[in-house]
């Protein structure tokens, strides 16, 4: 058995190795995993059927969003989209709902650290929570290719952000930015309310650019992004198609996860590390969404 190291510095390292390894091998590996676990369905359908595939996809993603207390939907949407048809009217409203509660118990496990920072937090949340319903509104009146369109393009800003380098003492050196950040909220949050995501994808690096230190910026960002989850479900609720017992699975695995990768964030793992690790696992799951989709792939 391998000796886990008592160094939290030489933990997380060993952690974040192993994580950038694993998703490395994944553009290489995906194709045979997917087709060796439909096989195993097959022939043992009570074992592992769509639920407990999802359950554990999800859980995985959950702990990794809990982390930077994004919640879960910016990936749970190309996840989703792997089992289900409907992005509008199926993916969309259970990424919001599992959005909002994976990101409240991310912010629980970044408040036991005290890392929130409680009021620019509640202000970005105020700011978030009346402009996302806005998006969710316009996005039952637009077609869902320039839906993924946008999603695609918010992504590669993401990523862009989580692996560009930090300007020595740049970030030390300036106060945050509060009003930007608010300024910039209101769009960012139309935006997700479209794509139903959640603001969280593109506020997090908004507020590490505007000189939040990483890991407050994800604790504030895990509060900011809670009440906007559940209000830009309101104009879906007169036309989602959400199975609910699947729901719950869902909800009770990303509650458990995000928790968990908040704690993991707080007590062991550096920042620089993380959002690399994080971008890697972004860019490849939206990668095998774009083969899935785009008409030279399709079977």
């Amino acid at each position: 058995m391998q000796k886990i190291s008592a160094d939290p510095v030489a933990f997380s390292n060993d952690l974040l190795w192993q994580l950038l390894s694993l998703i490395g091998d994944l553009p290489a590996t995906l194709g045979g995993i997917l087709e060796s676990v439909s096989a195993i369905g097959t022939l043992f359908p009570s074992l592992m059927d769509e639920t407990l595939m999802m359950a554990v996809g999800l859980g995985v993603l959950s702990i990794a969003s809990g982390m930077l207390g994004l919640g879960v939907a910016f990936a749970a949407v190309p996840f989703l989209g792997l089992f289900m048809a409907d992005l509008v009217h199926q993916v969309q409203p259970l990424s919001l709902i599992l959005n909002g509660v994976t990101a409240l118990f991310s912010l629980f496990g970044f408040a036991r650290s005290g890392l929130v920072q409680w009021r620019p937090a509640l202000l970005l949340a105020l700011v978030t929570t009346l402009a996302a319903p806005l998006g969710a509104w316009a996005a039952q009146y637009i077609h869902a290719q320039w839906l993924w369109t946008c999603y695609f393009a918010a992504v590669a800003f993401l990523a862009w952000r989580m692996f560009l380098p930090d300007k020595a003492g740049g970030v030390a050196s300036a106060e945050p930015n509060l009003r930007l950040a608010l300024l910039f909220a209101a769009p960012i949050s139309v935006a997700a309310g479209m794509l139903g995501v959640g603001p969280g994808f593109l506020l997090l690096p908004t507020l590490i650019l505007l000189h939040y230190e990483p890991k407050h910026a994800a604790a504030i960002n895990a509060l900011a992004v809670t009440p906007p989850s559940f209000s830009a479900l309101i104009p879906h609720l007169g036309t989602a198609q959400v199975d609910l017992q699947l729901a719950s699975i869902l909800i009770l695995v990303g509650a458990i996860g995000s928790f968990l990768g908040a704690r993991l964030t707080s007590l062991y793992v550096p920042s620089k590390r993380l959002k690399q690790a994080f971008g890697v696992l972004i860019v490849v799951m939206t990668l095998y969404k774009l083969y899935q989709i785009l008409p030279p792939f399709q079977v």
